[in-house]
């Protein structure tokens, strides 16, 4: 099983910006040192105090320079907020300065304020989605290609460069809601799951309608399921509780307050009443090593996981030091029972 390290690029209160790039970029070189196989990164916008990871592709060509193995995720890019053609032209160029090293997550993002602040509406996600992942794919493997859509029009235009990768870097589709998964599985790509506005319990049962519509759709095999599992490792369960609770809780609630302005006000109610309990068991495995390696290997039974992404920080409140000390553990005490 491919694990890797999944990053907002937290910024906690009262560390400047340039540390917040500093401690992230510190702990994607350290992922590669303790062997996880790839970094992941979000795409977060006007979250002050949570995220400075805005630009996730110019990051990623910053840790491609740093590193020279690890794979480089996005996990996910928002499609709807980004030209098409400037999205081919950019991946494909990471795609070749890392040497194949991008994979590519792509979602709608769940948080409304991401398009208010582009004056971008909401309502129009899901067919500006559609359109750009449509242009992604001509640009990447046609020479020439001519596009009409609704957003879009483009007539005898070449993308250059192609991918390095052939016919392109790997494609994951995120799902956040039943009728999304099977949209995924329709369309015969790789899904990616997160345990964030989703539960543990809600992505054992989605993930059943998108095995069910690839088959239904005629895809040969089995589709491939990523997942981003907030994981904290500490010495005793007792730690790990005490050492991430504050910075969970600020997590649930400021997002369950972001959602109550969209279309889930019932999860964003939900997350505002929460207790840590409920976290716990719901959304996040935390715990002593033992602990966390044998709840991980229940989940890769239940949902059928090949690729983990670990999120060490929900709410951006955890130090660096206990970070990369959750990190170090996890490496050397959990994944070689995955592996």
């Amino acid at each position: 099983m491919e694990i890797g390290l999944f990053t907002e690029f937290e910024w906690r209160p009262g560390v400047d910006e340039a540390q917040a790039f500093d401690d992230s970029l510190t702990q994607t070189t350290v992922a590669e040192e303790l062997g996880y196989d790839a970094v992941w990164l979000a795409e977060l916008h006007f979250q002050k105090e949570r995220s400075v990871l805005a630009s996730p592709l110019v990051v990623g060509a910053t840790i491609a320079g740093r590193t020279k193995r690890v794979k480089i995720g996005f996990a996910v890019q928002v499609l709807p907020l980004i030209h098409p053609l400037r999205l081919a032209e950019d991946v494909a160029t990471l795609d070749h300065v890392s040497k194949g090293r991008v994979d590519l997550g792509v979602g709608r993002s769940g948080l409304p304020e991401h398009y208010t602040g582009f004056s971008i509406p909401y309502e129009e996600s899901q067919e500006r989605f559609d359109e750009t992942l449509e242009i992604l794919l001509k640009a990447w493997t046609e020479e020439r290609f001519t596009y009409e859509g609704k957003y879009f029009q483009f007539h005898d235009v070449c993308a250059v460069p192609k991918p390095y990768q052939k016919p392109h870097p790997p494609l994951r589709v995120a799902a956040t809601s039943e009728e999304s998964y099977a949209a995924v599985g329709r369309r015969g790509l790789p899904i990616f799951l997160a345990v964030r506005t989703s539960s543990i319990g809600e992505l054992e049962r989605y993930v059943g309608a998108y095995h069910a519509a690839w088959r239904e759709a005629g895809h040969p095999g089995r589709g491939e399921v990523g997942v981003i599992l907030p994981v904290y490792v500490a010495e005793t369960d007792r730690r790990a509780r005490e050492e991430t609770e504050a910075s969970a809780m600020h997590f649930y609630r400021s997002v369950g307050k972001a959602l109550l302005a969209g279309p889930r006000r019932a999860v964003g109610e939900r997350f505002r009443r929460m207790s840590f309990d409920e976290v716990l068991r719901d959304f996040g495995v935390y715990g002593a090593p033992e602990r966390v390696a044998e709840r991980l290997e229940e989940l890769r039974h239940a949902i059928g996981f090949t690729k983990l992404a670990v999120w060490m920080n929900v709410g951006s409140r955890v130090p660096h030091e206990r970070v990369l000390a959750s990190m170090r553990r996890f490496a050397e005490l959990v994944a070689p029972r995955l592996r």
